[in-house]
């Protein structure tokens, strides 16, 4: 089935993600596509927590098994580094392709003070204790990585703040604090840097797109959009955003609304999204799309909780 219009006209590749037998991801947290568009998938099953697959599909290999805590969301460097989020253990660590563990930023099970309470029951109301915007981490949501080397960090879900260290992990600044004014936040779900190091934050709980310059500086705001969970731009800088509310959306560089697409039908296990989460795009402009389906929903939908979006114009 064909999705999108015009230039941006994409077929579903039905079964694209063939995980080894009896597995599954239930929940995608996480996509990042290397230069030789290879797909990392960060997911929270414990057999294959970073789940390798070349662009047709193909599982290669996994690692991270007994690492996280609460997987959230992945970026992955200039170099090839990954970079993973864990919201549980307020962390976020950097590994090879691999797997090998290089640095980790931020100290484990040892969340800033800002007065946040988790409470596993009423999610909004634990935003709302959330008193002030404070040091890293506490619950971190997404990472980025800029060309020059600089880490971005979304610290979302148990602060407001975004976060912006040096290549070797020392902080430079921090930026944000609770509320719904510009440059504010309610939820910085992940992050997002482009080619001219401007820093995009999908501000879930407002839903709205912000973006910043490299020193925090408030530029712009978008608003057509609800609930945006994660930040795409391609090389065009088209800007491609996903949705917790069932949808997918694609953007002119000046935010013209280009292609939209998602859920119809309510059938959880038959519908095409059920929590989008994350996206990626390949090489080819092959789009990528993980989701919590589990965690949101308590529905797991097997390889389906990942689709694969192929480019057709």
């Amino acid at each position: 089935m064909r999705y999108g219009s015009g230039k941006y006209t994409y077929e579903l590749v039905e079964g694209w993600a063939k995980l080894p037998e009896g597995t599954s991801f239930l929940d995608v947290c996480g996509i990042c596509v290397d230069a030789q568009d290879r797909v990392y998938v960060l997911n929270r099953s414990a057999e294959h927590p970073i789940a390798v697959f070349d662009r047709e599909g193909n599982f290669l290999t996994s690692w991270g098994q007994g690492l996280f805590k609460r997987a959230h969301g992945s970026g992955v460097g200039p170099d090839g580094a990954i970079y993973c989020t864990d919201d549980r253990n307020h962390t976020v660590r950097k590994f090879t392709p691999e797997g090998k563990l290089l640095m980790t930023l931020g100290n484990e099970d040892q969340p800033s003070d800002n007065g946040y309470v988790h409470d596993g029951f009423d999610f909004f109301w634990s935003l709302t204790t959330i008193a002030k915007g404070s040091s890293p981490f506490n619950r971190p949501t997404g990472v980025a990585i800029a060309k020059s080397g600089n880490i971005y960090v979304a610290d979302g879900y148990g602060n407001a703040r975004v976060h912006k260290f040096t290549a070797d992990g020392k902080l430079l600044l921090s930026w944000g604090e609770p509320g719904y004014a510009p440059g504010h936040f309610r939820l910085p779900h992940s992050i997002y840097v482009d080619k001219q190091e401007r820093v995009w934050i999908p501000d879930r709980e407002n839903s709205r797109v912000q973006i910043f310059d490299n020193n925090g500086k408030f530029l712009d705001q978008w608003e057509n959009v609800f609930r945006p969970t994660d930040v795409y731009i391609d090389d065009e800088g088209v800007v491609f955003v996903s949705e917790l509310c069932l949808r997918l959306s694609i953007f002119s560089p000046d935010g013209k609304l280009l292609a939209r697409w998602g859920t119809q039908e309510k059938q959880k296990e038959t519908a095409l999204f059920v929590a989008p989460h994350a996206i990626a795009l390949d090489s080819r402009g092959d789009i990528y799309v993980g989701e919590v389906a589990m965690t949101y929903a308590k529905v797991d939908r097997g390889p389906r909780v990942l689709q694969k979006f192929a480019r057709k114009s």
